[in-house]
């Protein structure tokens, strides 16, 4: 059975009868421990006996653990000028491991890169599992994107992609080959290709399922980065791989399935409805209240104070310098934002204070419209102040720090929140494709400046007179805030070395690419250091 609109919501989220599978696989993706004993022998036996479908749905499942914000999101945004996780007094210290990954400072033991290196190697073989499990032609493509997803992040943070194939895929006793760039590459873009055809031409309403444009937006981004992933520090733009950008990012709007969020909608792409709101959102991570979540929450829990309603971890924030990349006018920067969901009196007595977007300065009690105060001392005002530093102590504990909250709170449920996770959308898209053009693909320069200018009309800011890689690293700052492309974005623009708030330019290249971390190395002798660690 393939997960079609019909059937995805329930199917793909239930307990699995499979559930060996996943606790067996999770542990054994790169060492050579031993599959659970029943699942080594319907492997032995072959796959006849094994639903696909299941397999499908585990496969699925297994991007929710990288996706989450500690481990994929922590690499790509708190290593950059976007995010920090400043260490308040006692919390938030986690052995300096958010430290390093803002400042830089990394080595191959920090317990974040193992884990994501882990997960993402475990969708990769999760995916491969459904492939030789006899699928229909559908859920084969479905599963090939994931892998190539999942092997697309692998490449981007650590530079190879340890790879089950063939007798490795079934015997954990061979190590896994790695594919260096070159290889991965033209692995993925190969099977993006091939199960174009297989996909489903789904839109923003079912964004959860693989589809083919999820698919074309994943090739745009291959084609768009390959000359950093394969020199980091001098990065090259070849016009030929320009122009698929560009012919790619065609096909997405020639679909006709997606628009630019209208004026005053930008957060209908975040909202715990945004599987029925969103114009936008080309593929997703399914939540659903009481079938699967985890991934939004944490959006909300990481930087939210104590106080705030809902309360939270009073965790990480951004920087001012960033925060003044957006205008006064840019609904990005934060609006009131009237959604269903929210049953507090900030909508149901139409106080509107601002609930989504950058939470900076005094913060409201969204019951009372009374100022809040902070925890210790209780006679202090809950303010968020833009000045943060990587330790904050005294006075500053609770409020150093511009707040973040893009994924506006589903108020309607406990526990599981309802909004998708969203990895791909259609601003970036067009971002994309105005970039490439600017790098030397098809198009023209008044092409390329109206790309841009259809979003920032949408956001209530002024447009562009002229566009340069320049306003539009900048732009992507302000689009794609806190949704995991900033690192990717400052290594591609040549920025990722240079010096910003709380960090020093770094004295050395090999931060471009984090290293492979020694647990992985212990356990699969085909993984190689990279270079400088």
């Amino acid at each position: 059975m393939s997960l079609d609109n019909k059937n995805i919501r329930q199917m793909k989220l239930r307990t699995l009868l499979y559930i060996g599978i996943i606790g067996s696989v999770v542990t054994s993706t790169f060492s050579c421990t031993k599959l659970k004993e029943e699942f080594r022998g319907e492997l032995e036996e072959g796959t006849s006996a094994i639903d696909p479908g299941a397999l499908l749905v585990t496969a699925y499942n297994s991007l929710n653990t990288p996706y989450q914000q500690e481990q994929r999101w922590v690499m790509q945004e708190i290593s950059t000028d976007a995010a920090m996780a400043p260490t308040r007094g006692g919390d938030w210290d986690d052995n300096g491991m958010h430290r390093a990954i803002h400042l830089h400072t990394w080595n191959a033991d920090n317990g974040y890169m193992n884990n994501t290196f882990v997960s993402l190697g475990t969708a990769v073989y999760n995916a491969g599992v459904v492939v030789r499990s006899n699928p229909n032609a559908q859920q084969a493509a479905e599963a090939r994107f994931i892998r190539a997803l999942a092997m697309f992040d692998l490449l981007d943070l650590y530079g190879v992609v340890p790879f089950r194939q063939g007798p490795s895929l079934e015997d954990f006793k061979i190590a896994p080959d790695v594919l260096q760039p070159q290889a991965a590459i033209d692995f993925m873009v190969k099977e993006l290709n091939e199960i174009l055809s297989s996909l489903p031409a789904n839109g923003p309403r079912a964004a959860y399922v693989a589809n083919r444009n999820a698919a074309r937006t994943l090739l745009m981004k291959i084609y768009l980065n390959k000359g950093a992933f394969l020199t980091r520090q001098t990065p090259t733009f070849a016009a030929e791989d320009m122009n698929k950008v560009v012919t790619l990012a065609k096909e997405i709007t020639a679909s006709g399935a997606y628009t630019v969020s209208a004026k005053g909608k930008y957060f209908d792409n975040f909202a715990p409805d945004n599987d029925e709101k969103s114009t936008e959102n080309i593929y997703t991570l399914f939540n659903k209240n009481g079938e699967r979540g985890g991934n939004v929450d944490r959006t909300w829990n990481t930087v939210a104070h104590y106080n705030l309603n809902p309360g939270g971890w009073n965790g990480w924030c951004t920087l001012s310098d960033y925060y003044d990349k957006f205008g006064a006018t840019d609904e990005r920067r934060g609006i009131y934002y009237d959604y269903p969901a929210d049953t507090t009196s900030n909508r149901t007595k139409k106080f509107q204070r601002q609930n989504v977007g950058f939470f900076a300065g005094q913060q409201y009690n969204w019951s009372t419209n009374k100022p809040l105060m902070a925890r210790n001392p209780s006679t202090a005002p809950l303010s968020f102040t833009r000045e943060v530093t990587i330790r904050t102590s005294g006075a500053t504990l609770e409020t150093a720090g511009i707040r973040p909250m893009k994924y506006a709170f589903d108020y309607a449920v406990t526990g599981q929140r309802n909004n998708d996770w969203v990895v791909f959308r259609y601003s970036d898209v067009l971002l994309m494709q105005a970039e490439a053009v600017l790098r030397g693909g098809t198009g023209s320069a008044a092409e390329a400046l109206d790309l841009v200018n259809k979003i920032r009309t949408n956001r209530g800011v002024t447009n562009f007179t002229t566009l340069t890689l320049d306003n539009l690293l900048d732009e992507r700052a302000r689009e794609l805030y806190w949704e995991g492309w900033r690192r990717q974005d400052l290594i591609r623009f040549g920025k990722f070395l240079l010096a910003w708030q709380e960090k020093a330019a770094d004295p050395d290249p090999k931060t471009l690419i984090y290293p492979i971390p020694s647990q992985q190395i212990a356990v699969n002798p085909n993984l190689k250091q990279n270079p400088g660690y």
